[in-house]
């Protein structure tokens, strides 16, 4: 099992991702080096609270993270917390998905 955090979108400027940039965890924790195209330490931040009740397979509409027109589809919705209207950088809107 993986966890596959995808870059969606980008608001503001963002120096660490680009869209479609990826985060892989193996088996829902351990950082896979050779499938992750980039990571940034503050949006962990936005990731965390969340990585592991996904891996569990708790569905992203139990924690309110679903897309509304995405419910069927066991994906969560979260961002980075820098804010960048503040800060000149950027947010992330990453989606998070098991796969098996």
């Amino acid at each position: 099992m993986k966890l596959v955090i995808k870059v969606e979108q980008i608001n503001g400027r963002c120096p660490a991702y680009q869209l479609g940039d990826r985060i892989v965890l193996d088996d829902g924790y351990r950082l896979n080096l050779d499938e992750t195209t980039a990571c940034c330490m503050h949006s962990l931040g936005g990731i965390m609270p969340f990585y592991n009740s996904i891996a569990k397979g708790v569905h992203p509409s139990r924690m309110g993270l679903a897309h509304k027109d995405d419910r069927d589809r066991a994906r969560a919705w979260v961002h980075c917390p820098d804010a960048c209207d503040h800060t000149g950088g950027g947010t992330v809107t990453f989606s998070i998905e098991r796969v098996d």
